[in-house]
């Protein structure tokens, strides 16, 4: 008993010498805090990321399964591999939002070389292989994979920590501007070396987006972007093949049997889908050949067709809800880095969803770029689900 008493009062006398202690040393004092909730553009990015997902996947099961039927195929093929990219990207999107995103920062050279090199790999024999005209693609077993697409996450990553580092010296062009501009220009290049403009175009744009944030004076940025735009067209206009189909929408009627044949198809399945749809599953100009690329580059006019004006305005409507909450993500954001990379990923994803839409639609010529979150392509699904992760990483750290 005694033995238990004097251990008791051991143990009170270091308990009130410890309270005595933080009393003289305030500084000591452990305080607790408790943590803050994400703001509400990390809920409504999550929930406008998940509908989208959700959604694509049952547009590329609704537009694909009768045409790898009347291939010879499983009619869940296209499906099953969307699904598991779909996987994969769930994996990449928390990866992207656990990570802490100035982690990235450390990572963003090696990125950007390792993507440089991805690019070439189309041009190596038995690993690259051409479609529609562009040899974009890298065999990896049975799956295709499209480098193009981790290009725009790693010169997004690069040009934002850069102009993050060098925010003091925007005025300062040869240390500001023109390393971006040499990055986007190597980054078009490349995709124009593969056929695709779609994706240099989306490239440049996000490198201008990122340094429209980041501060950088106006007036070169115009002379660089005007540059860019001829340095487009003189693609274009330098081959007779090219210049037909980019001219083509200008005259889809006129058009419609070869050139705009797709564009013509795309506007007849929305003309019947109506103000609510034919229904999922329904829409009959994904059968046989009357929508080529229904499951990819047309998903929106199968979209139109079985949900009608108000799938349409649903998805367009995501996209402004995306826009919206990302661009008040980046605008409170106080960390630079962290402001150019929702910014960046927000511009990314309005450019591109406005081109594929405008080539659908028939107001633009088609590119053959995805609708994001939608289209059927694994590497494109993964990437931009990575991409919103990062985005809701930096709309986490928004207080």
């Amino acid at each position: 008993m005694s033995t238990s008493t004097t251990e008791i009062g051991d143990r009170r006398r270091q308990a009130l010498a410890r309270q005595n202690a933080a009393a003289r040393h305030p500084s000591r004092r452990r305080v607790v805090v408790a943590p803050t909730p994400p703001p509400v553009a990390f809920y409504v990015i999550g929930v406008v990321i998940a509908v989208f997902v959700m959604m694509g996947l049952v547009m590329v099961l609704s537009s694909s399964t009768i045409s790898e039927f009347r291939k010879g195929n499983s009619p869940w093929r296209l499906f099953n591999r969307q699904l598991m990219w779909a996987g994969l990207g769930t994996v990449g999107l928390f990866v992207g939002m656990k990570v802490p995103y100035a982690f990235w920062r450390k990572l963003v050279l090696p990125l950007l070389i390792g993507a440089f090199g991805f690019m070439l790999l189309p041009w190596v024999p038995g690993v690259g292989s051409q479609i529609n005209n562009a040899r974009a693609w890298v065999h990896v077993g049975s799956f295709s994979v499209q480098p193009s697409e981790f290009l725009k996450l790693a010169v997004l990553l690069y040009c934002a920590h850069l102009l993050a580092k060098r925010q003091g010296e925007l005025a300062d062009l040869r240390r500001s501007l023109l390393p971006v501009l040499a990055v986007a220009g190597i980054a078009a290049l490349l995709s124009l070396l593969q056929g695709d403009l779609g994706s240099a175009i989306v490239v440049a744009a996000i490198v201008f987006v990122v340094a429209f944030i980041a501060g950088i004076p106006a007036l070169p940025m115009t002379v660089a972007g005007i540059g860019a735009a001829f340095s487009a067209v003189g693609f274009v206009m330098s081959s007779d093949f090219r210049k037909e189909r980019f001219t083509a929408f200008l005259d889809i009627a006129g058009n419609r049997d070869h050139l705009s044949y797709q564009t013509y198809q795309a506007m007849i399945a929305m003309a019947q889908g109506g103000f609510v749809g034919e229904g999922v599953g329904r829409g009959s100009n994904k059968l046989g050949d009357f929508l080529p690329l229904a499951h990819s580059d047309f998903i929106f006019a199968v979209i139109a067709e079985e949900l009608g004006l108000i799938g349409v305005v649903g998805v367009l409507g995501g996209f402004v809800v995306l826009a919206y909450a990302g661009i008040q993500v980046a605008a409170a954001c106080q960390d630079t880095f962290g402001r150019l990379l929702a910014g960046g990923i927000v511009g990314w994803f309005v450019v591109q969803a406005l081109i594929n839409v405008g080539g659908v639609t028939g107001v633009m010529p088609v590119t053959g770029l995805t609708l994001p979150f939608f289209s059927a392509g694994g590497s494109s699904l993964f990437v931009c689900m990575t991409a919103a992760g990062l985005l809701m990483n930096v709309a986490r750290s928004v207080r």
